[in-house]
Protein backbone atom coordinates (compact mmCIF):
# COMPACT_ATOMS: atom_id res chain seq x y z
CA UNK A 1 0.00 0.00 0.00
CA UNK A 2 1.34 3.42 -0.97
CA UNK A 3 1.54 5.83 1.94
CA UNK A 4 0.45 9.43 1.34
CA UNK A 5 2.79 12.08 2.71
CA UNK A 6 1.09 14.74 4.83
CA UNK A 7 3.10 17.69 3.53
CA UNK A 8 1.26 20.22 5.69
CA UNK A 9 2.13 18.25 8.84
CA UNK A 10 5.75 17.81 7.71
CA UNK A 11 6.13 21.54 7.11
CA UNK A 12 4.60 22.36 10.49
CA UNK A 13 6.70 19.71 12.26
CA UNK A 14 9.95 21.03 10.78
CA UNK A 15 9.05 24.64 11.54
CA UNK A 16 7.75 24.19 15.08
CA UNK A 17 9.80 21.22 16.35
CA UNK A 18 12.70 20.10 14.12
CA UNK A 19 14.15 23.60 13.73
CA UNK A 20 14.21 24.03 17.51
CA UNK A 21 16.22 20.90 18.36
CA UNK A 22 19.79 19.85 17.53
CA UNK A 23 20.15 18.72 13.92
CA UNK A 24 22.76 18.63 11.19
CA UNK A 25 22.82 21.79 9.10
CA UNK A 26 22.91 21.41 5.34
CA UNK A 27 26.15 23.33 4.97
CA UNK A 28 29.43 23.03 6.85
CA UNK A 29 28.53 19.88 8.80
CA UNK A 30 27.85 21.83 12.01
CA UNK A 31 25.07 21.01 14.44
CA UNK A 32 22.37 23.63 14.90
CA UNK A 33 20.73 24.29 18.29
CA UNK A 34 23.37 22.49 20.35
CA UNK A 35 22.55 22.01 24.03
CA UNK A 36 25.04 23.44 26.58
CA UNK A 37 28.27 21.61 27.41
CA UNK A 38 29.01 22.84 30.94
CA UNK A 39 32.26 22.54 32.87
CA UNK A 40 31.35 20.86 36.18
CA UNK A 41 34.91 20.17 37.33
CA UNK A 42 35.04 22.52 40.32
CA UNK A 43 31.65 21.53 41.70
CA UNK A 44 32.51 17.87 41.08
CA UNK A 45 35.67 18.14 43.20
CA UNK A 46 33.89 20.06 45.92
CA UNK A 47 31.07 17.52 46.05
CA UNK A 48 33.59 14.69 46.30
CA UNK A 49 35.25 16.36 49.28
CA UNK A 50 32.28 17.76 51.19
CA UNK A 51 29.76 14.94 50.62
CA UNK A 52 31.87 11.80 50.15
CA UNK A 53 35.14 12.75 51.90
CA UNK A 54 37.17 12.09 48.74
CA UNK A 55 40.00 14.55 48.05
CA UNK A 56 40.36 14.96 44.28
CA UNK A 57 41.97 18.42 44.39
CA UNK A 58 45.35 17.18 43.22
CA UNK A 59 43.94 15.13 40.36
CA UNK A 60 44.03 16.61 36.84
CA UNK A 61 40.33 16.26 36.07
CA UNK A 62 37.93 17.70 33.52
CA UNK A 63 34.21 16.95 33.93
CA UNK A 64 31.65 18.26 31.43
CA UNK A 65 27.88 17.90 31.61
CA UNK A 66 25.97 17.68 28.31
CA UNK A 67 22.74 19.39 29.38
CA UNK A 68 19.97 17.86 27.31
CA UNK A 69 17.71 18.85 30.20
CA UNK A 70 17.64 22.21 28.36
CA UNK A 71 16.33 20.70 25.13
CA UNK A 72 13.05 21.94 23.71
CA UNK A 73 10.81 19.25 25.20
CA UNK A 74 12.90 18.73 28.34
CA UNK A 75 14.90 15.54 27.81
CA UNK A 76 17.35 13.67 25.60
CA UNK A 77 14.44 11.53 24.34
CA UNK A 78 13.32 14.47 22.20
CA UNK A 79 16.27 13.77 19.89
CA UNK A 80 15.20 10.20 19.08
CA UNK A 81 11.45 10.89 19.11
CA UNK A 82 11.80 13.80 16.70
CA UNK A 83 14.10 11.86 14.35
CA UNK A 84 11.79 8.84 14.28
CA UNK A 85 8.63 10.91 13.81
CA UNK A 86 10.17 13.12 11.10
CA UNK A 87 11.18 10.09 9.07
CA UNK A 88 7.72 8.57 9.61
CA UNK A 89 6.00 11.72 8.35
CA UNK A 90 8.33 11.90 5.34
CA UNK A 91 7.51 8.27 4.49
CA UNK A 92 3.76 8.73 4.97
CA UNK A 93 3.56 6.35 7.96
CA UNK A 94 2.59 9.18 10.30
CA UNK A 95 0.00 11.83 9.48
CA UNK A 96 -2.45 14.09 11.24
CA UNK A 97 -5.26 11.55 10.95
CA UNK A 98 -3.27 8.64 12.37
CA UNK A 99 -2.99 8.06 16.12
CA UNK A 100 0.52 7.52 17.52
CA UNK A 101 0.90 4.87 20.26
CA UNK A 102 3.94 3.73 22.27
CA UNK A 103 4.93 2.02 25.52
CA UNK A 104 6.96 4.39 27.67
CA UNK A 105 8.43 4.90 31.12
CA UNK A 106 8.10 8.67 30.81
CA UNK A 107 10.43 10.87 28.79
CA UNK A 108 9.80 9.35 25.35
CA UNK A 109 6.06 9.77 25.90
CA UNK A 110 6.56 13.38 26.97
CA UNK A 111 8.66 13.92 23.82
CA UNK A 112 5.86 12.48 21.68
CA UNK A 113 3.63 15.06 23.32
CA UNK A 114 5.26 17.64 21.05
CA UNK A 115 3.18 16.03 18.30
CA UNK A 116 -0.04 16.67 20.22
CA UNK A 117 0.74 20.38 19.89
CA UNK A 118 0.42 19.90 16.13
CA UNK A 119 -2.96 18.22 16.38
CA UNK A 120 -1.79 14.59 16.30
CA UNK A 121 -3.40 12.26 18.85
CA UNK A 122 -0.84 10.48 21.06
CA UNK A 123 -1.60 7.46 23.27
CA UNK A 124 1.02 6.09 25.68
CA UNK A 125 0.94 2.78 27.53
CA UNK A 126 2.34 3.50 30.96
CA UNK A 127 3.36 0.21 32.47
CA UNK A 128 4.63 1.13 35.92
CA UNK A 129 3.73 3.67 38.56
CA UNK A 130 5.49 6.82 37.43
CA UNK A 131 6.54 9.64 39.68
CA UNK A 132 3.84 12.24 40.09
CA UNK A 133 5.79 14.89 38.16
CA UNK A 134 6.10 12.59 35.13
CA UNK A 135 2.35 12.00 35.06
CA UNK A 136 1.81 15.76 35.30
CA UNK A 137 4.04 16.43 32.28
CA UNK A 138 2.29 13.74 30.26
CA UNK A 139 -1.08 15.29 31.10
CA UNK A 140 0.21 18.80 30.37
CA UNK A 141 1.10 17.66 26.85
CA UNK A 142 -2.52 16.51 26.36
CA UNK A 143 -1.40 12.89 25.95
CA UNK A 144 -3.90 10.07 26.38
CA UNK A 145 -2.52 7.82 29.11
CA UNK A 146 -3.33 4.11 29.50
CA UNK A 147 -2.06 2.95 32.90
CA UNK A 148 -1.73 -0.85 32.89
CA UNK A 149 -0.19 -1.23 36.37
CA UNK A 150 2.44 -3.59 34.95
CA UNK A 151 6.17 -3.35 34.52
CA UNK A 152 7.54 -3.22 30.95
CA UNK A 153 9.87 -6.02 32.06
CA UNK A 154 8.45 -8.44 34.64
CA UNK A 155 10.26 -9.43 37.82
CA UNK A 156 12.72 -12.34 37.41
CA UNK A 157 10.88 -15.63 37.13
CA UNK A 158 7.50 -13.95 36.80
CA UNK A 159 7.17 -14.19 33.01
CA UNK A 160 4.57 -16.96 33.25
CA UNK A 161 3.01 -15.96 36.55
CA UNK A 162 0.22 -13.72 35.28
CA UNK A 163 -2.39 -16.44 34.98
CA UNK A 164 -5.41 -16.42 32.73
CA UNK A 165 -7.56 -14.63 35.29
CA UNK A 166 -5.08 -11.76 35.78
CA UNK A 167 -4.56 -11.40 32.01
CA UNK A 168 -8.31 -11.26 31.45
CA UNK A 169 -8.75 -8.61 34.14
CA UNK A 170 -6.02 -6.42 32.66
CA UNK A 171 -7.40 -6.96 29.13
CA UNK A 172 -10.80 -5.76 30.32
CA UNK A 173 -9.10 -2.65 31.71
CA UNK A 174 -7.33 -2.00 28.38
CA UNK A 175 -10.59 -2.54 26.46
CA UNK A 176 -12.42 -0.08 28.71
CA UNK A 177 -9.76 2.60 28.31
CA UNK A 178 -9.59 2.17 24.51
CA UNK A 179 -13.36 2.33 24.22
CA UNK A 180 -13.36 5.50 26.30
CA UNK A 181 -10.92 6.99 23.79
CA UNK A 182 -13.25 6.19 20.91
CA UNK A 183 -11.70 2.98 19.56
CA UNK A 184 -13.98 0.21 18.27
CA UNK A 185 -14.29 -2.50 20.96
CA UNK A 186 -15.29 -5.11 18.34
CA UNK A 187 -11.77 -4.97 16.86
CA UNK A 188 -10.37 -5.54 20.34
CA UNK A 189 -12.71 -8.48 20.94
CA UNK A 190 -11.70 -10.15 17.67
CA UNK A 191 -8.06 -10.10 18.82
CA UNK A 192 -8.60 -10.84 22.50
CA UNK A 193 -6.58 -14.08 22.42
CA UNK A 194 -3.36 -12.40 21.28
CA UNK A 195 -3.91 -9.45 23.62
CA UNK A 196 -4.37 -11.70 26.66
CA UNK A 197 -1.30 -13.71 25.66
CA UNK A 198 0.79 -10.53 25.55
CA UNK A 199 -0.59 -9.43 28.93
CA UNK A 200 0.10 -12.85 30.44
CA UNK A 201 3.75 -12.34 29.43
CA UNK A 202 3.59 -8.74 30.71
CA UNK A 203 4.88 -7.77 27.25
CA UNK A 204 3.74 -4.16 27.11
CA UNK A 205 6.24 -3.23 24.39
CA UNK A 206 4.68 -5.65 21.91
CA UNK A 207 1.17 -4.87 23.15
CA UNK A 208 1.65 -1.28 21.94
CA UNK A 209 2.80 -2.60 18.57
CA UNK A 210 -0.08 -5.05 18.29
CA UNK A 211 -2.67 -2.39 19.13
CA UNK A 212 -1.06 -0.15 16.50
CA UNK A 213 -1.42 -2.95 13.96
CA UNK A 214 -5.08 -3.83 14.59
CA UNK A 215 -6.21 -0.20 14.89
CA UNK A 216 -4.00 1.16 12.06
CA UNK A 217 -2.08 3.44 14.44
CA UNK A 218 1.61 4.37 14.15
CA UNK A 219 4.05 2.94 16.71
CA UNK A 220 7.58 4.45 16.77
CA UNK A 221 8.99 1.16 18.14
CA UNK A 222 11.58 3.02 20.18
CA UNK A 223 12.94 -0.16 21.76
CA UNK A 224 14.36 -1.57 18.53
CA UNK A 225 14.32 1.35 16.10
CA UNK A 226 17.80 1.86 14.63
CA UNK A 227 16.98 5.56 14.17
CA UNK A 228 17.24 5.73 17.98
CA UNK A 229 20.94 4.89 17.63
CA UNK A 230 21.43 6.86 14.42
CA UNK A 231 20.51 10.24 15.91
CA UNK A 232 23.13 9.94 18.66
CA UNK A 233 25.79 8.71 16.23
CA UNK A 234 25.18 11.43 13.64
CA UNK A 235 24.13 14.38 15.80
CA UNK A 236 24.65 14.01 19.58
CA UNK A 237 28.25 12.74 19.53
CA UNK A 238 29.44 15.08 16.72
CA UNK A 239 27.73 17.92 18.60
CA UNK A 240 29.81 17.23 21.73
CA UNK A 241 32.96 16.86 19.64
CA UNK A 242 32.20 20.15 17.88
CA UNK A 243 31.85 21.94 21.22
CA UNK A 244 35.11 20.47 22.53
CA UNK A 245 36.92 21.42 19.32
CA UNK A 246 35.67 24.99 19.83
CA UNK A 247 37.50 24.81 23.19
CA UNK A 248 40.65 23.47 21.47
CA UNK A 249 39.93 19.98 22.77
CA UNK A 250 38.62 16.69 21.35
CA UNK A 251 36.22 13.96 22.37
CA UNK A 252 38.97 11.48 21.59
CA UNK A 253 40.47 11.93 25.06
CA UNK A 254 37.20 11.61 27.00
CA UNK A 255 35.11 8.91 28.61
CA UNK A 256 31.37 9.34 28.03
CA UNK A 257 28.92 8.25 30.72
CA UNK A 258 25.21 7.66 30.09
CA UNK A 259 22.34 5.61 31.50
CA UNK A 260 20.24 2.93 29.76
CA UNK A 261 16.59 3.35 28.84
CA UNK A 262 16.23 1.85 25.37
CA UNK A 263 19.89 1.63 24.31
CA UNK A 264 19.79 4.44 21.78
CA UNK A 265 22.17 6.87 23.49
CA UNK A 266 24.72 4.22 24.51
CA UNK A 267 24.55 2.62 21.06
CA UNK A 268 24.95 5.85 19.11
CA UNK A 269 27.77 7.28 21.22
CA UNK A 270 29.63 3.95 21.17
CA UNK A 271 29.34 3.71 17.39
CA UNK A 272 30.72 7.22 16.93
CA UNK A 273 33.68 6.70 19.27
CA UNK A 274 34.60 3.38 17.67
CA UNK A 275 34.25 4.54 14.06
CA UNK A 276 35.99 7.90 14.51
CA UNK A 277 38.54 7.21 17.25
CA UNK A 278 38.73 3.40 17.29
CA UNK A 279 38.17 3.24 21.03
CA UNK A 280 35.69 1.85 23.54
CA UNK A 281 34.96 4.95 25.59
CA UNK A 282 31.31 4.78 26.64
CA UNK A 283 30.30 3.79 30.18
CA UNK A 284 26.71 2.80 30.91
CA UNK A 285 25.33 3.02 34.45
CA UNK A 286 22.57 0.85 35.90
CA UNK A 287 20.95 0.94 39.34
CA UNK A 288 21.18 -2.31 41.35
CA UNK A 289 18.53 -4.97 41.00
CA UNK A 290 15.46 -3.84 42.91
CA UNK A 291 16.11 -0.10 42.69
CA UNK A 292 13.72 1.95 40.59
CA UNK A 293 15.50 5.03 39.24
CA UNK A 294 13.29 7.19 37.06
CA UNK A 295 13.38 6.45 33.34
CA UNK A 296 16.21 3.91 33.28
CA UNK A 297 16.65 0.15 33.60
CA UNK A 298 18.52 -2.25 35.76
CA UNK A 299 20.92 -4.45 33.81
CA UNK A 300 18.63 -7.48 34.11
CA UNK A 301 15.82 -5.48 32.51
CA UNK A 302 18.06 -4.27 29.69
CA UNK A 303 19.01 -7.81 28.72
CA UNK A 304 16.92 -9.04 25.84
CA UNK A 305 16.17 -5.60 24.39
CA UNK A 306 17.22 -5.27 20.77
CA UNK A 307 19.48 -2.24 21.26
CA UNK A 308 21.28 -3.66 24.31
CA UNK A 309 24.89 -4.27 23.22
CA UNK A 310 27.15 -4.76 26.26
CA UNK A 311 30.19 -5.57 24.12
CA UNK A 312 30.21 -1.96 22.90
CA UNK A 313 30.62 -0.28 26.28
CA UNK A 314 31.69 -0.70 29.91
CA UNK A 315 28.93 -1.25 32.45
CA UNK A 316 28.69 0.06 36.01
CA UNK A 317 26.13 -0.70 38.74
CA UNK A 318 25.66 2.36 40.96
CA UNK A 319 23.65 2.57 44.19
CA UNK A 320 21.21 5.48 44.03
CA UNK A 321 21.07 5.56 47.83
CA UNK A 322 24.61 6.97 47.62
CA UNK A 323 24.18 8.95 44.40
CA UNK A 324 21.10 10.80 45.69
CA UNK A 325 23.29 12.95 47.97
CA UNK A 326 25.29 13.96 44.90
CA UNK A 327 21.99 14.81 43.22
CA UNK A 328 21.08 17.10 46.10
CA UNK A 329 24.49 18.80 46.02
CA UNK A 330 24.37 19.58 42.29
CA UNK A 331 20.72 20.66 42.21
CA UNK A 332 21.31 22.91 45.22
CA UNK A 333 24.18 24.43 43.20
CA UNK A 334 21.75 25.32 40.43
CA UNK A 335 22.44 22.46 37.98
CA UNK A 336 19.28 21.09 36.37
CA UNK A 337 19.96 17.35 36.52
CA UNK A 338 17.72 14.33 37.13
CA UNK A 339 18.17 11.05 38.94
CA UNK A 340 19.98 9.19 36.14
CA UNK A 341 22.59 11.96 35.89
CA UNK A 342 23.35 11.56 39.58
CA UNK A 343 24.20 7.90 38.94
CA UNK A 344 26.48 8.91 36.07
CA UNK A 345 28.30 11.54 38.10
CA UNK A 346 28.76 9.09 40.97
CA UNK A 347 30.25 6.54 38.55
CA UNK A 348 32.66 9.24 37.33
CA UNK A 349 33.55 10.04 40.92
CA UNK A 350 34.39 6.41 41.66
CA UNK A 351 36.43 6.11 38.45
CA UNK A 352 38.31 9.35 39.11
CA UNK A 353 39.04 8.39 42.72
CA UNK A 354 40.39 5.01 41.55
CA UNK A 355 42.53 6.61 38.82
CA UNK A 356 40.48 5.00 36.03
CA UNK A 357 39.89 8.21 34.09
CA UNK A 358 40.45 11.94 34.22
CA UNK A 359 38.29 13.44 31.45
CA UNK A 360 34.55 12.74 31.36
CA UNK A 361 31.42 13.88 29.54
CA UNK A 362 28.23 13.20 31.51
CA UNK A 363 24.98 12.91 29.56
CA UNK A 364 22.35 14.97 31.41
CA UNK A 365 19.25 13.23 30.08
CA UNK A 366 16.69 15.39 31.87
CA UNK A 367 16.18 17.84 34.71
CA UNK A 368 14.95 17.73 38.29
CA UNK A 369 11.49 19.26 38.03
CA UNK A 370 9.47 16.11 37.36
CA UNK A 371 11.26 14.39 40.27
CA UNK A 372 10.98 17.36 42.61
CA UNK A 373 8.78 15.64 45.21
CA UNK A 374 11.25 12.78 45.73
CA UNK A 375 14.17 15.20 45.65
CA UNK A 376 12.73 17.22 48.51
CA UNK A 377 12.88 14.11 50.72
CA UNK A 378 16.67 13.72 50.33
CA UNK A 379 18.56 14.55 53.50
CA UNK A 380 21.73 13.29 55.09
CA UNK A 381 19.84 12.89 58.37
CA UNK A 382 16.78 11.16 56.92
CA UNK A 383 16.25 7.42 57.31
CA UNK A 384 17.02 5.86 53.88
CA UNK A 385 13.89 4.61 52.13
CA UNK A 386 15.69 1.64 50.56
CA UNK A 387 17.51 -0.84 52.78
CA UNK A 388 19.58 -3.93 51.98
CA UNK A 389 18.74 -7.34 53.43
CA UNK A 390 21.85 -7.30 55.64
CA UNK A 391 20.94 -3.90 57.09
CA UNK A 392 17.29 -4.95 57.51
CA UNK A 393 18.36 -8.06 59.44
CA UNK A 394 20.53 -5.90 61.70
CA UNK A 395 17.60 -3.57 62.36
CA UNK A 396 14.88 -6.27 62.51
CA UNK A 397 14.11 -5.66 66.19
CA UNK A 398 13.50 -1.97 65.46
CA UNK A 399 10.57 -2.68 63.11
CA UNK A 400 7.06 -2.71 64.54
CA UNK A 401 5.94 -4.82 61.63
CA UNK A 402 7.00 -6.29 58.28
CA UNK A 403 4.36 -5.45 55.65
CA UNK A 404 3.79 -7.12 52.28
CA UNK A 405 2.72 -4.63 49.57
CA UNK A 406 1.94 -5.39 45.91
CA UNK A 407 -0.73 -4.54 43.35
CA UNK A 408 -1.02 -8.03 41.82
CA UNK A 409 0.61 -10.74 43.94
CA UNK A 410 0.38 -11.97 47.53
CA UNK A 411 2.61 -14.45 49.42
CA UNK A 412 1.52 -17.99 50.16
CA UNK A 413 2.18 -19.36 53.65
CA UNK A 414 5.56 -20.56 52.33
CA UNK A 415 6.37 -17.00 51.27
CA UNK A 416 5.50 -15.54 54.66
CA UNK A 417 7.73 -18.13 56.33
CA UNK A 418 10.52 -17.36 53.88
CA UNK A 419 10.39 -13.62 54.65
CA UNK A 420 10.34 -14.30 58.40
CA UNK A 421 13.28 -16.70 58.25
CA UNK A 422 15.37 -14.41 56.03
CA UNK A 423 14.86 -11.46 58.40
CA UNK A 424 15.14 -13.51 61.58
CA UNK A 425 11.71 -12.56 62.92
CA UNK A 426 8.58 -14.46 63.95
CA UNK A 427 6.07 -14.76 61.13
CA UNK A 428 3.40 -13.21 63.36
CA UNK A 429 5.20 -9.92 62.78
CA UNK A 430 4.35 -10.04 59.05
CA UNK A 431 1.18 -8.37 57.74
CA UNK A 432 -0.19 -8.75 54.20
CA UNK A 433 -2.10 -5.80 52.75
CA UNK A 434 -4.73 -6.15 50.05
CA UNK A 435 -3.52 -5.63 46.49
CA UNK A 436 -6.42 -3.24 45.86
CA UNK A 437 -5.34 -1.06 48.76
CA UNK A 438 -1.85 -0.64 47.32
CA UNK A 439 -3.26 0.03 43.84
CA UNK A 440 -5.47 2.74 45.33
CA UNK A 441 -2.53 4.28 47.19
CA UNK A 442 -0.26 4.42 44.15
CA UNK A 443 -2.92 5.66 41.73
CA UNK A 444 -4.44 8.36 43.97
CA UNK A 445 -1.34 9.24 46.06
CA UNK A 446 -3.75 9.39 49.03
CA UNK A 447 -3.65 7.12 52.10
CA UNK A 448 -6.57 4.63 52.10
CA UNK A 449 -8.33 3.98 55.41
CA UNK A 450 -6.86 0.47 55.72
CA UNK A 451 -3.33 1.90 55.56
CA UNK A 452 -4.15 4.62 58.05
CA UNK A 453 -5.27 1.93 60.47
CA UNK A 454 -2.21 -0.21 59.75
CA UNK A 455 0.37 2.54 60.28
CA UNK A 456 -1.47 5.21 62.25
CA UNK A 457 -1.21 3.77 65.73
CA UNK A 458 2.55 3.43 65.97
CA UNK A 459 5.49 5.69 66.59
CA UNK A 460 7.92 3.05 65.30
CA UNK A 461 8.91 2.11 61.78
CA UNK A 462 7.86 -0.59 59.34
CA UNK A 463 9.67 -2.58 56.66
CA UNK A 464 7.84 -2.98 53.34
CA UNK A 465 8.45 -6.06 51.17
CA UNK A 466 7.19 -6.77 47.63
CA UNK A 467 8.18 -8.88 44.63
CA UNK A 468 11.38 -7.16 43.48
CA UNK A 469 11.62 -3.97 45.52
CA UNK A 470 9.83 -1.58 43.14
CA UNK A 471 6.28 -1.50 44.53
CA UNK A 472 7.52 -1.34 48.13
CA UNK A 473 9.82 1.58 47.24
CA UNK A 474 7.04 3.53 45.53
CA UNK A 475 4.71 2.79 48.46
CA UNK A 476 7.33 4.01 50.93
CA UNK A 477 7.74 7.22 48.93
CA UNK A 478 4.02 7.99 49.00
CA UNK A 479 3.79 7.19 52.70
CA UNK A 480 6.82 9.39 53.41
CA UNK A 481 5.07 12.34 51.76
CA UNK A 482 2.38 11.97 54.46
CA UNK A 483 4.88 11.64 57.29
CA UNK A 484 4.63 7.85 57.70
CA UNK A 485 8.05 6.30 58.34
CA UNK A 486 8.75 3.07 56.40
CA UNK A 487 11.63 1.41 54.61
CA UNK A 488 11.66 -0.71 51.45
CA UNK A 489 13.59 -3.99 51.24
CA UNK A 490 15.90 -3.88 48.21
CA UNK A 491 15.35 -6.77 45.80
CA UNK A 492 12.11 -7.88 47.45
CA UNK A 493 11.17 -11.50 48.08
CA UNK A 494 12.63 -12.76 44.79
CA UNK A 495 16.12 -11.76 45.96
CA UNK A 496 16.00 -13.46 49.36
CA UNK A 497 18.57 -16.27 49.85
CA UNK A 498 15.75 -18.56 50.99
CA UNK A 499 14.04 -18.15 47.62
CA UNK A 500 16.98 -18.53 45.25
CA UNK A 501 16.63 -21.53 43.00
CA UNK A 502 12.90 -21.73 43.61
CA UNK A 503 10.13 -20.91 41.17
CA UNK A 504 8.21 -17.88 42.51
CA UNK A 505 4.97 -19.83 42.09
CA UNK A 506 6.10 -21.94 45.07
CA UNK A 507 5.75 -18.99 47.43
CA UNK A 508 3.69 -16.33 45.56
CA UNK A 509 0.19 -16.34 44.11
CA UNK A 510 -2.01 -13.91 42.22
CA UNK A 511 -4.03 -11.74 44.60
CA UNK A 512 -7.70 -12.73 44.43
CA UNK A 513 -9.49 -10.04 46.42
Amino acid sequence: MTETVDHALLEKFEREIWNKIPHLEDEGGRIANATPLVDLTQDFKECAKSVFKMDLDNKDLKIYGKFDSELFGGSIKVRAASHIIREAIKSGKCNKKRVVIEATSGNFGIALGLLSRLGVTVVVLVSRKLQEGVFKELRDENIRIMDLDMDICPAPGMENMADELAAKATAANVRSQLTGMGFDPEIFDKNIGEIEALLARQDIINLARFLAEIYSMFCPKQYDNELNIDIHNTVTAPEIDQQLHDNVDSLEGYELICSFGTGGTSGGLSKYMYEKYNKKAVHVVFPPHGQDVAGIRTRSKAEGLTLYNPEAYTEHVVDFEKAKFLLKFFVDRGHDIGESTALELYAALEMANAGLGSKFVIMVADGIEKYRKNFEQISQDRLPIRISLDDAVSAANEYDRIVWVHTQYTPKEEGIEMIAKSLGVDKSKIAVLKAGTISQLLSTREIPEELSKEFGGSNGKSLLVCMAGNTSFMTAQVLASSGILTQSLDGGITDLPEGRGKNPSEYIQVARE
